[in-house]
C-alpha cells in the first residue's frame, strides 16, 4: 500500500529551537514557499544571466521552451544548489556538504560549493554518464561511487554526512532545493511577458523526484502543471492519480533518462504538486529520442534524454499545445556515444 496523502501531516524537514513550556524543545517546520522561490530567483539573477527562451510554433500554437541545458553546469540543478548552500551559516560551510546524484545535482552542488569555498562530497552511481562524473570532479568535489542495483545512495550519503558533521543536501527532498529550482519559472514568466506571450498558463516539466515541478508550481501559482516521466518510472504520475505516494514497481525497464530514475518521490514534492492538482504523463524511449533530434534540428540545442521528456510529451501528442505553454528543457549533459545513436535512430 502506498503512502496516503495527508494534507496537514507531511514529513517536511525540521529544525529544533529552544522554547515552549518550561524550556522544552519546540519543532519548527520548514516548508517551501512562494516567497522562498522569489528570494531564490533574486539570488540567481544576481550571479547568472537568464537562460534563453525559444519560441516555436507547434500545431499553430506558439510554445515557449526554456533552455536550462545552457546553464554553466548544463542543467537547472545549479539553481537549487545555490539557494541551499548560500543559506548555510559559516560553521556549516566549514563542515562541508554531502549530496547524492547521477550527475546534474552533483555538478550543481559542486559548482556552488567551489564558488563558496565549501568542501563537497558527492555519492554517484558507478554507471553515471562519464560527462557528468568528469564535470563533477573538475569542479573540485570528492566523488564516492556506489552500485545503483545493490546499494542505497541515501544510506551512504547519510552515513558520510553524520560521520563528518556535514550538511546532507538531497536532490529534491529539501525545501531550499525546491525553492531554488522554482526560480526557473519566475525567470521564464518575465521572458514570456517580454515576448508578448503573457503569463505561463500550462507548464510541462521533466520529473524525477519532482523538485523542479514543485518549485515551479509554487512560483507560478496560476499555471497548470504537467509532469513528464519515462515509461516504467512514472511514480509521480501514478501518485498524483492515486492521491497517495506510489513507488516505482519492481524491475523497472531500462531507460536512457538517467536523471529521472527516482524510485519514490518525497512527501515534500508530492504534497506541493497534489495541492496544485498537477497531472502527469509518460513517454517512451523512442519518443524521447525523437525529441532530442527535434531539439537539435529546430532549436540547435543538445538535450539529454531526461531533459527532453517534456518536449517529447508535446511532440507525441500526450500534451496538447495551448497558448501560454511553457516547456522546460531541463538538461543537456549527454553521453556523446548515446547521443549520436539517438540522432541516428530517426
Amino acid at each position: 500500500m502506498g503512502q496516503r496523502r495527508r494534507r496537514n501531516r507531511v514529513a517536511f524537514p525540521r529544525c529544533k529551537v529552544a522554547g515552549g513550556v518550561e524550556g522544552r524543545v519546540v519543532t519548527i517546520v520548514r516548508q517551501p514557499t512562494t516567497a522562498g522561490v522569489r528570494d531564490a530567483a533574486a539570488k540567481i539573477a544576481a550571479i547568472l544571466p537568464p537562460t534563453p527562451l525559444f519560441v516555436v510554433e507547434i500545431n499553430g500554437v506558439s510554445v515557449a521552451f526554456k533552455a536550462e541545458s545552457l546553464q554553466p553546469v548544463g542543467a537547472f540543478k545549479i539553481r537549487g544548489a545555490w539557494h541551499r548552500l548560500t543559506a548555510l551559516d559559516d560553521a556549516a560551510r566549514l563542515r562541508g556538504v554531502v549530496a547524492f546524484s547521477s550527475g546534474n545535482h552533483a555538478q550543481g552542488i559542486a559548482w556552488a560549493a567551489q564558488r563558496l569555498g565549501i568542501p563537497a562530497t558527492i555519492v554517484m552511481p558507478s554507471d553515471a554518464p562519464a560527462a557528468k562524473l568528469e564535470g563533477t570532479l573538475a569542479l573540485g568535489a570528492e566523488v564516492v561511487r556506489y552500485d545503483r542495483a545493490t546499494e542505497s545512495r541515501e544510506g551512504i550519503a547519510g552515513s558520510l554526512a553524520e560521520a563528518r558533521g556535514a550538511t546532507l543536501v538531497p536532490s529534491f527532498d529539501d525545501p531550499w532545493i525546491i525553492e531554488g529550482q522554482g526560480s526557473c519559472g519566475i525567470e521564464a514568466r518575465r521572458q514570456m511577458e517580454v515576448e508578448g506571450l503573457g503569463e505561463p498558463r500550462h507548464v510541462v516539466v521533466p520529473c524525477g523526484g519532482g523538485g523542479l515541478a514543485a518549485g515551479i508550481a509554487l512560483g507560478l501559482r496560476d499555471a497548470r502543471i504537467t509532469v513528464v516521466e519515462p515509461e516504467g518510472w512514472e511514480d509521480m504520475r501514478r501518485s498524483l492519480e492515486a492521491s497517495w505516494i506510489e513507488p516505482v514497481g519492481p524491475n523497472p525497464p531500462a531507460t536512457a533518462c538517467d536523471s529521472l530514475m527516482t524510485r519514490q518521490v518525497s512527501p515534500l514534492t508530492f504534497e506541493v504538486l497534489a495541492r496544485r492538482d498537477a497531472t502527469g504523463v509518460a513517454v517512451s524511449e523512442a519518443e524521447v529520442a525523437a525529441a532530442q533530434r527535434w531539439a537539435a534540428a529546430r532549436l540547435r540545442l543538445v538535450i539529454e534524454p531526461g531533459g527532453a521528456v517534456g518536449l517529447a510529451a508535446v511532440l507525441a501528442g500526450h500534451v496538447r499545445p495551448v497558448p501560454g505553454m511553457l516547456v522546460i528543457l531541463s538538461g543537456g549533459n549527454v553521453d556523446i556515444a548515446a547521443y549520436a545513436r539517438a540522432l541516428a535512430s530517426g
